[in-house]
């Protein structure tokens, strides 16, 4: 299967740190259908899209403005790889892992906070708006866990 970073989007456990990026460059011809009919028409309505290397170096850029250790959550190992792949292999002297969020998902307060933040603020399948969600997702799963034992 061939993959292709398309656009990107990241948001800190703070929600004060933000990244949304969107790539020029990128291989229309290994778009599926979904994509074509739910992902590209989302593009192109926040800023001008850039190419790989323009993006691999905003990214880098990023990252040297969040504090030491930083923890990516995503729900896909494909997100994770897209994301190496957009700093060249490079992991910034911050980045501490990856966190794989695929276990919270099926929890009600996980999957019910992702659902309420796309029904109030933005569309699915978004970069910036699915960070966002799952940003709510994990702050939700958190608050479920700490009821649980207090």
């Amino acid at each position: 299967m061939n993959c292709d970073l398309i656009s990107i989007g990241m948001v800190g456990e703070d929600g004060q740190n933000e990244l949304y990026l969107e790539r020029s460059d990128f291989r229309v011809e290994w778009c599926n259908p979904f994509v074509h009919s739910t992902v590209l028409p989302l593009l192109g309505k926040t800023g001008q899209a850039m190419d790989r290397s323009q993006l691999s170096t905003q990214v880098a850029s990023w990252f040297l403005t969040l504090p030491r250790s930083v923890t990516i959550a995503c729900d896909s190992i494909t997100d994770w790889k897209l994301l190496v792949a957009a700093m060249d292999g490079i992991y910034p002297s911050n980045l501490t892992g990856r966190y794989d969020l695929r276990g919270h998902i099926d929890s009600s307060e996980f999957h019910h906070a992702v659902i309420r933040y796309h029904e109030r603020y933005g569309p699915w399948h978004h970069a910036l708006h699915d960070a966002r969600a799952h940003r709510h997702g994990w702050l939700a799963w958190q608050d479920g866990r700490k009821s649980q034992y207090a």
